[in-house]
């Protein structure tokens, strides 16, 4: 998967807003001003960083070894960087759904309202 599927996968959810608010070549993705997934533009292979729960995290890790690692720049507890040359399309876009999920259901009960009541 290129990052430009990634990106469309990541805008196509509900409640999502994409930016810049680091640098110009780190794309991120919140859902109600929340972040899950991060996209480093000009990194080779393209990788992007997701949210994971954190035994879940650890059992990517090991599954995936050197593909699925701890989130870069990120808590290492709560994120993983995915190097997306490596990986199946299928695996990446059920992670991504994982983040989004994981960042959802954190959010208050008038952040989850708002969200629902978007088309």
């Amino acid at each position: 998967m290129n990052v430009e599927q990634l990106r469309e996968l990541c805008i196509s959810k509900k409640g999502v807003t994409e930016e810049f608010p680091f640098d110009e070549s780190t794309l991120v993705f919140k859902v109600m001003g929340k972040m899950f997934a991060l996209i480093a533009l000009e990194r080779k292979p393209p990788q992007c960083n997701l949210k994971c729960d954190p035994e879940k995290a650890i059992g990517l890790r090991e599954e995936y070894d050197g593909d699925i690692i701890q989130g870069y720049h990120m808590s290492k507890k709560h994120w993983n960087t995915l190097l997306l040359d490596n990986l199946p399309p299928k695996l990446i876009v059920e992670l991504l759904e994982h983040s989004y999920e994981l960042v959802v259901s954190g959010l208050t009960k008038k952040l989850k309202e708002a969200l629902s009541g978007m088309e």
